[in-house]
């Protein structure tokens, strides 16, 4: 209780000064206009991050499509976008399930409607998915399915349709500031590193928002939060959300907040060279809370640390680091390290990551600790399509006490219009 309080508190004071949640809004070196503290899902970064693509092959079929898409963008600041991406994974040495498929299907986009082609820009913004299963049970299903404490691949379920986002997001002070409240993903603005995606970076969940050592609230999350630079190289920021939210039925998060106030509190410090390279060149700590929820689930806290370094427009070193006391996520201790490389700018990138895990006692008492690999590589074919092999290795899966190694196979590809 002392926890929550604490994080009620430091919330209030920062949320006295901004009202909704804040994000350093420069642009990086390159002349990007993804916007830093927001992550590569977000569904701004994710269209200019779609349009910037350098694929090997130029389609000759979709080209007239993506003009007509940016020629109503520009005339009306209506941005969208369509993509759909498969994932089918196959482990070995699984006593469940060994093999598991599913698809996803993504409308998003954000609406420019105050102060378009301006700095002190304000959008409306969404993502409306169907989340479907090809197998038996999900890729999200098969770690638990093979006896790992874990997911790996978190997004891809058989959840259906769902709400992901819906929110207003309005920049200010000369572009320098954002803020946006409504329903939001909690993912797109906490604990961000450049490789967390589970659609363009690492499946397994260790390598995302939390390094798996964090008790997430689910999509669609009623909220808001603030932060922002507070000097030349120091930015904060702090939010809370509707920590019993659930997507397939976003609306009912108002009685939720009315009636069960059950939040989850964040708090993140961060150091980075400067505005240019916030997104890319950052270490920051995140302070976190969460209530008791309605399905039982116990209050808990917890601090995780990151740092990751963009060297020569091709290395990107990574340590991340997770603790958890009680609450209900996968891991009470966390520890990574790995790199990214980009051979060709905006061609895909290769990732290797290495975790240290010990399941949170209160989920799974007794549980050894797990040690998880993953390599992955994704290669942008053509500007719609990219295609990502990976291979996992988990040694001393947790629940299989029968096997002390687990390899995972995958293939994941994403066509986007």
């Amino acid at each position: 209780m002392k926890i929550g309080k604490l994080f009620s508190i430091i919330f209030l004071l920062v949320s006295s000064c901004v009202f909704t949640f804040v994000v350093q809004a420069s642009e990086e070196e390159s002349g990007s206009n993804i916007r830093p503290r927001l992550s590569t899902d977000e569904v701004e970064n994710q269209i200019v991050m779609d349009r910037e693509a350098n694929p090997l092959y130029e389609s000759k079929l979709l080209p007239p499509i993506h003009e007509w898409k940016n020629g109503v963008a520009e005339q009306t600041g209506f941005n969208w976008s369509l993509d759909y991406t498969a994932l089918f994974m196959r482990a070995n040495n699984s006593p469940g399930e060994d093999e598991a498929a599913s698809g996803m299907v993504r409308f998003f986009g954000y609406w420019d409607l105050v102060n378009r082609g301006e700095a002190n820009k304000g959008s409306l913004n969404w993502k409306i998915e169907n989340r479907h299963a090809y197998s038996d049970v999900p890729p999200s299903a098969l770690g638990f399915e093979s006896g790992y404490v874990g997911l790996l691949s978190p997004t891809f379920n058989d959840n259906q349709t769902e709400l992901t986002n819906l929110y207003w997001k309005q920049y200010f002070g000369e572009g320098k500031w954002a803020a946006v409240a409504g329903f939001l993903d909690p993912t797109d603005f906490i604990d961000v590193y450049l490789l967390a995606s589970p659609w363009t970076g690492f499946n397994n969940f260790v390598f995302s928002t939390g390094s798996a050592a964090m008790d997430l609230p689910s999509n669609a999350a009623l909220g808001l939060a603030a932060g922002g630079m507070v000097f030349e190289k120091v930015y904060i920021q702090a939010g809370i959300a509707d920590a019993n939210s659930d997507p397939a039925q976003p609306f009912d998060g108002f009685d939720s907040v009315a009636s069960d106030s059950d939040f989850f509190k964040w708090f993140e410090i961060g150091f980075t060279p400067g505005q240019d390279k916030l997104y890319f060149d950052n270490v920051h700590l995140t302070l976190w809370h969460v209530d008791e929820r309605l399905n039982g689930t116990p209050d808990g806290w917890g601090v995780n640390a990151s740092w990751q370094q963009w060297i020569a427009d091709k290395w990107l070193p990574f340590v991340r680091a997770g603790y958890t006391e009680d609450s209900g996520s996968l891991l009470e201790k966390s520890l990574t390290a790995g790199i990214g490389y980009q051979p060709v700018p905006m061609r895909g990138v290769i990732g290797l990551g290495f975790n240290w895990g010990k399941p949170n006692q209160t989920s799974f008492a007794e549980a050894d600790d797990q040690y998880t690999t993953e390599l992955f590589w994704r290669y942008q074919l053509t500007k719609e399509v990219a295609v990502t092999p990976s291979v996992q290795y988990i040694k001393d899966p947790a629940l299989n006490e029968e096997e002390d190694s687990l390899w995972v196979f995958g293939i994941r590809a994403r066509i986007a219009l």
